[in-house]
């Protein structure tokens, strides 16, 4: 019943920019937190940016003034912009959803992102 499915991801080179977009169905979006989180190759998933049911947001240092979250909630929709892109970002970035109270968490499938040289 619940999905988050992720597009836009991709190959890119150092230095430009993607937009990843995050849909969910199934849930009462505005409800819901939402999260963009990444794993790279051999490392622990870690959180990229945050954006509450208020609007508020939260960065990784590593992303501070290179990526950002935002929300549609008419769209039921997340997205995480990424610019000035290094080849440190390249990982696997998914979605996520956390409604405050509950401890179950909804996750997208997961999309590829590398950045070249």
């Amino acid at each position: 019943q619940v999905q988050l499915v992720e597009s836009g991801g991709g190959l890119v080179q150092a230095g430009g920019s993607l937009k990843l977009s995050c849909t969910a169905s199934g849930i009462n979006f505005s409800d819901y937190d939402m999260a963009w989180y990444r794993q790279a190759p051999g490392k622990q998933r870690e959180l990229v940016a945050s954006i509450n049911v208020d609007g508020i947001i939260n960065y990784a240092d590593s992303v501070k003034g290179r990526f950002t979250i935002s929300r549609h909630n008419a769209k039921t929709s997340t997205y995480l912009q990424m610019n000035d892109l290094k080849l440190e970002d390249t990982a696997v970035y998914y979605c996520n959803a956390h409604r405050w109270g509950y401890s179950r968490l909804f996750w997208g499938q997961g999309i590829q992102v590398t950045v070249s040289p």
